[in-house]
């Protein structure tokens, strides 16, 4: 083999190593999923400061019926935020890994588009299936928990 095509293939295979180098090492919650309804589908994903956060990449309503147009962050309580389209809308923000157990992401908050109410939250990893427990950060009692389903 001539010294470009041998540099060449080294370097697509140290490529393709780091790809599946990479891949494996996600996290387990690094996926998408289903809310309980299965009306929308979020990614969650590792973010460069560490954190976990979930964003909105399908919804089976997209469209507004009354505007016919893109389903917008209508009950956001910033009127600014208002227009901005809940498709690719970050719903789940700064959830950490505990050091304790490996299965359950704390410290984080969870925004509903639908009521425009941002909750404490709580991830625990179940396998193909997350609880999300969203909870009044002063009054962790008073709450909800939805499972969510692994997307495929």
């Amino acid at each position: 083999m001539n010294r470009p095509i041998t540099q060449a293939v080294v370097t697509l295979l140290f490529s393709l190593a780091f790809c599946l180098n990479t891949s494996a090492q996600r996290n387990q919650i690094e996926k998408c999923w289903y809310d309980e309804g299965k009306t929308t589908k979020i990614q969650i994903y590792h973010a460069t400061n560490g954190k976990f956060y979930g964003k909105i990449v399908w919804l089976k309503d997209s469209i507004d019926k009354t505007t016919g147009k893109p389903q917008k962050d209508d009950e956001n309580p910033d009127p600014k935020l208002r227009s901005r389209p809940v498709l690719n809308l970050v719903i789940l923000n700064d959830f950490a890994a505990d050091q304790e157990n490996k299965n359950v992401y704390t410290g984080g908050n969870i925004y509903d588009p639908e009521s425009g109410k941002t909750y404490c939250g709580k991830i625990t990893f179940k396998g193909n299936k997350l609880d999300l427990r969203g909870y009044l950060c002063s009054f962790s009692i008073i709450g909800k928990t939805e499972t969510w389903t692994e997307a495929n």
